[in-house]
């Protein structure tokens, strides 16, 4: 697909002609703690996404657990139990690249998103990892999230994507399964 020169957007003085400014209550409800609403939406998240960029560009990893799993720590402090899994590691690399990381909260049912930007770090402390020790699974490594900007998130996404709409949900069979996406790549290195 060509994208005519014309049409891109080059400055965010250009970007902004295409949208009105937003509403002030919008722009006032980032804060740069944890308040109190907001640690009762991560201990009912059973689900969020972490973003981090690193020397290999972004990546958007999800995360889940029980409704929880993530712990609060005061107003400005998340520890997020790292679980061992395809050991890829791409969100782990890029913290220690680039310490930003921005992270979407979603609680099924729940319209509305909460979302966290700051600082992380990995720490492999035994007393961090043992925090976690309720699940039966073993945690690598946390990581400890220093909270720059906290706000909940419009639920305009979710329900226009009618996400927890049992109805709206497609049949699983009609995906490729795991085994047809592991055939197809496998194929691939034998070529």
């Amino acid at each position: 697909m060509y994208i005519k020169p014309e049409h891109t957007v080059t400055s965010k003085e250009q970007l902004r002609e295409y949208y009105a400014m937003p509403h002030q209550m919008v722009v006032k409800k980032q804060i740069d703690f944890l308040a109190p609403y907001g640690q009762k939406l991560i201990s009912l998240s059973p689900f969020f996404m972490l973003a981090t960029v690193g020397k290999n560009g972004v990546d958007v990893s999800p995360k889940g657990g029980y409704p929880g799993f993530v712990k609060t720590v005061g107003e400005k402090t998340l520890l997020i139990p790292d679980y061992a899994g395809n050991n890829r590691l791409d969100g782990l690399q890029n913290i220690i690249d680039n310490p930003q990381v921005g992270l979407t909260f979603l609680i099924p049912g729940y319209n509305e998103a909460f979302r966290i930007n700051g600082k992380a770090t990995v720490s492999i402390d035994p007393s961090l990892c043992e925090f976690f020790t309720d699940t039966g699974k073993t945690v690598k490594c946390v990581i400890v999230v220093n909270i720059e900007e906290a706000f909940i998130h419009c639920g305009q996404a979710i329900s226009l994507a009618k996400l927890w709409d049992v109805e709206s949900q497609q049949n699983k069979d009609s995906a490729p399964t795991l085994k047809d996406i592991i055939a197809f790549h496998t194929a691939r290195e034998s070529v």
